[in-house]
């Protein structure tokens, strides 16, 4: 199996993840209004479902990136190796997001947004080379 095919996986995963931490064990989290009550949190709980959210805008991207260059033949170990880069920066994202460390948590942005960009970039090659 290739591990981009994993790194899609685990990056469609992570704004649960993410949801899970801005809801749990607050013993007034209100499961029948979730949206209204996680947007009167303060502290971490606000900046997970920040990231939350930038885990679902970023995900379209990624996966599309991934499947555009495995389809235009860039060579699976390549992509692999930028989609479990994307997936690792993505982590030190919400990590750094909930510490409230935005400069870091910019950097690792950074470094996720340019491997997607990589993998179009590859795709966009292949295929006028092919």
């Amino acid at each position: 199996m290739l591990m981009s095919y994993v790194a899609v996986l685990v990056a469609g995963l992570m704004p649960v993840v993410c949801a899970g931490i801005a809801k749990s064990g607050f013993k007034g989290y209100d499961n029948h209004d979730p949206r209204a009550w996680l947007s009167q949190q303060t502290g971490f709980r606000a900046r997970a479902n920040a990231a939350q959210a930038n885990c679902f805008e970023a995900f379209p991207f990624f996966a599309v990136g991934v499947v555009l260059a495995l389809l235009t033949g860039v060579e699976p170990a390549t992509v692999d190796a930028l989609a479990m880069l994307f997936v690792a920066a993505r982590a030190g994202y919400v990590f750094f997001y909930l510490a409230d460390k935005a400069t870091w948590r910019t950097l690792v942005w950074s470094v996720a947004y340019l491997c997607v960009v990589a993998l179009y970039v590859l795709a966009m090659l292949n295929l006028q080379v092919g």
